[in-house]
């Protein structure tokens, strides 16, 4: 992930890793996700690197100061699709315009793999 920072304010700016992060914790709050990238959860990403975050999510700014947020997900089996990629869009929207000010123009999700309980592990 190259390096680029954002300005939230006059004399305030945070990076694309930032945002990534704020965009993965927001999507790791949504039922039905199993990780983002290669393994990124909820306890995870804030320890992981640039180099992790970009297996899974990219902050792409446009040119009207707004960004893009892309993320590759795996869900969990048995979810509804559509509803779980809906949350997660508005979920990860929010939360970086909220915490930046930073406009979303939108939030792609694209899903990678689905992830199947093992059988034995169930209840």
């Amino acid at each position: 992930m190259a390096e680029n920072t954002f300005t939230v304010e006059k004399g305030v700016t945070v990076t694309d890793e930032v945002m990534a992060t704020i965009a993965g914790l927001a999507a790791s709050d949504v039922e039905g996700l199993a990780y983002i990238g290669n393994g990124l959860t909820r306890s995870n990403i804030t320890k992981a690197g640039a180099n992790k975050l970009s297996k899974g999510i990219h902050i792409i700014r446009e040119e009207d100061g707004s960004v893009t947020v892309r993320l590759a997900i795996v869900l969990r089996y048995g979810y509804e699709v559509p509803n779980v990629c809906r949350e997660i869009q508005d979920k990860v929207k929010t939360n970086v315009e909220t915490m930046t000010g930073i406009s979303v123009r939108e939030v792609d999700v694209r899903i990678a793999s689905i992830e199947v309980a093992d059988a034995g592990a169930r209840v």
